[in-house]
């Protein structure tokens, strides 16, 4: 991770600190394919130990993290926030990390953070 993205990451998890440990929904804050941070219950969804072991998967997040047949309309969604800065909710299926997978509900909504877009995700 170069440090320009740590920093963005480390001061955007600080900031939302209190949204992240204390919500009862899932989270997490999307900057690109390989830079997010999430709370516990986003990692204990998907089978995870902890919010670190998710956001060290070294792999494109879209393909560890997401089913097939959900990747197109998270990344739709994605884009109508990042593009038109609108929020919107959908069905998403992921892939939890020792097989098997979860449906959800997500909320994605754009957030700004030093001048950076983000993507923040409740999941239901």
């Amino acid at each position: 991770m170069n440090d320009n993205h740590e920093k963005l990451l480390n001061g955007i998890s600080e900031q939302m600190k209190p949204v992240l440990g204390l919500s009862q929904q899932a989270i997490y804050i999307y900057l690109d394919d390989t830079h997010l941070v999430c709370n516990s219950r986003f990692a204990n969804l998907l089978g995870y130990a902890s919010a670190q072991e998710l956001a060290s998967v070294e792999k494109n997040i879209l393909a560890k993290l997401v089913v097939d047949k959900s990747q197109e309309t998270l990344v739709t969604n994605y884009r109508k926030a990042m593009e038109k800065m609108v929020g919107s909710t959908f069905p998403i299926t992921w892939r939890k990390k020792m097989g098997g997978s979860v449906d959800t509900t997500v909320i994605l909504v754009p957030i700004s953070y030093e001048g950076h877009l983000f993507a923040l995700h409740f999941i239901s």
